[in-house]
């Protein structure tokens, strides 16, 4: 028997953008809802050329810091009635936009509000994961992004005049987003 050898592993895209999205996806509450937001967003690559073919996980806290614990995320009926799950999954358009209908998040434990991102995109080896801090989020409040310096630009949400939260994802570059490694994640 010949000894295993681990082998490099496949990019994780760009197939995935035709297979993984769901109808509902991006709408963790309905839209219209009255404490619903916009979270929206573009994803660049390292010469700030949009991403036509990314796709974007959250997942988050309710609006008073709970992580919901509730099944039904692929199976979101869109309607009135949708159980709010904390998880959400929206592709990116042509011009490398996304956005999300959800909830501002409350802060978990004392901590900051964020939502967890994970991003998918063409060449790369794995995904990536990060965090949108709300606005105004107190770095005290978070050791981990107090520990940033000024590259915790990277991680904040920007209010839009309309209310909306806009968060832009730069793979690479000058404003590289700050991404994180988890133990056991390559």
């Amino acid at each position: 028997m010949s000894d295993l050898r681990t082998t490099p592993g496949q990019t994780v895209g760009p197939f995935f953008h035709d297979a993984l999205p769901y109808e509902h996806g991006p709408e963790l509450l309905p839209p219209g809802s009255s404490d619903a937001v916009r979270l929206h967003g573009t994803v660049l690559d390292g010469d700030g050329v949009p991403v036509p073919d990314a796709l974007l996980e959250i997942r988050q806290a309710d609006a008073d810091g709970r992580v919901p614990r509730t099944e039904g995320s692929l199976r979101r009926s869109g309607g009135a009635r949708a159980v709010f799950t904390g998880w959400g999954r929206a592709a990116t358009d042509p011009g490398g936009r996304y956005a999300f209908t959800t909830v501002e998040p409350g802060g978990v434990d004392g901590g900051a509000p964020m939502f967890a991102v994970t991003v998918f995109a063409r060449g790369l080896l794995d995904r990536l994961f990060t965090r949108a801090y709300l606005p105004g989020a107190a770095a005290d409040a978070d050791p981990w992004l107090a520990s940033l310096g000024a590259r915790r630009e990277t991680l904040l949400v920007t209010r839009e005049a309309d209310g909306s939260l806009r968060f832009d994802v730069h793979l690479q570059g000058p404003r590289e987003t700050v991404f994180l490694t988890f133990p056991g994640h390559a």
